[in-house]
């Protein structure tokens, strides 16, 4: 596996692309953080539709060695700071579901031990992480332990896939009546298994889908240009995007690109 590194005044990041089996199970590249040694503040991790895996590297006194953060609807905010080093892997929610053999609306919004949820082999997959020599060796310990346990798990539902599939294809504008239609389940049908296996409502999927598209925008956004973005991510005008950043991310789209710049 091949690795890229980039760095920063405050952390250098290893970033290592997942092996090709699990394209459905891991929403992006796996990442190595290391952080400078004053970042021991309280931090903030915005609402998001992945679900969190984190392996440390090297531990620190808060939050488990290996922890998940269910995805969630609303921003959290943590003490402490992070871990001196440590490895991030983003699944996607139908992978968790796969991976984990539990209900994600369990995990919702929480952040939980690894080991409550799967045991001795949280300990297997903190061990082979830590006694890698190196990133790449790391990310392939991660490849092995998902590779392991993707056909182990419960059977996504293709309902549940496709309307996944569909709110993530329009980034959230897809509309959830259309989607009942299509698959043939009443709303309320799809709510209760959306949530078992997502973790969160269609509607609020949606709301987060839109606003991680928002995120992605951030970087470079002159300041009189959020009522285009806002129109561009489909929300009805600057006023909306603004109350719904609040919302997810505890502050204002402007502070928050000011930290990409």
């Amino acid at each position: 596996m091949a690795s890229i590194s980039c760095a920063g005044s405050d952390v250098g990041t290893v970033f290592g692309a997942p092996h090709p089996g699990l394209d459905a199970i891991v929403a992006r590249q796996y990442a190595g953080w290391t952080m400078r040694p004053d970042r021991t503040d309280r931090f903030v991790v915005p609402a998001h539709t992945s679900v969190q895996l984190v392996i440390k590297i090297e531990d620190s006194a808060v939050r488990p060695s290996e922890f998940v953060c269910g995805a969630a609807d609303r921003y959290a905010d943590f003490d402490g700071g992070c871990a001196p080093r440590y490895l991030q892997v983003e699944l996607t929610p139908l992978g968790a579901y796969r991976i984990l053999g539990l209900p994600m609306r369990e995990i919702g919004g929480r952040l939980i031990d690894l080991a409550d949820l799967l045991g001795a082999q949280s300990g297997r997959l903190g061990d082979a992480v830590r006694d890698a020599p190196n990133w790449d060796s790391r990310f392939e310990a991660v490849d092995r332990f998902l590779l392991g346990l993707a056909n182990a798990g419960p059977v996504v539902s293709e309902h549940i896939d496709f309307a996944w599939r569909e709110l993530s294809r329009s980034g959230g504008a897809a509309g959830i009546g259309a989607i009942c239609r299509e698959i043939g389940w009443s709303h309320k049908h799809l709510i209760e298994r959306f949530r078992e296996q997502i973790g969160l409502t269609p509607k609020r999927a949606a709301r987060v889908i839109r606003f991680e598209g928002l995120l992605r925008r951030l970087d470079g956004v002159p300041p009189d240009s959020w009522s285009l973005v806002a129109a561009d991510c489909g929300y009805s005008d600057q006023a909306h995007l603004i109350r719904d950043f609040a919302a997810f991310a505890g502050s204002t789209p402007s502070a928050a690109a000011s930290l990409t710049a």
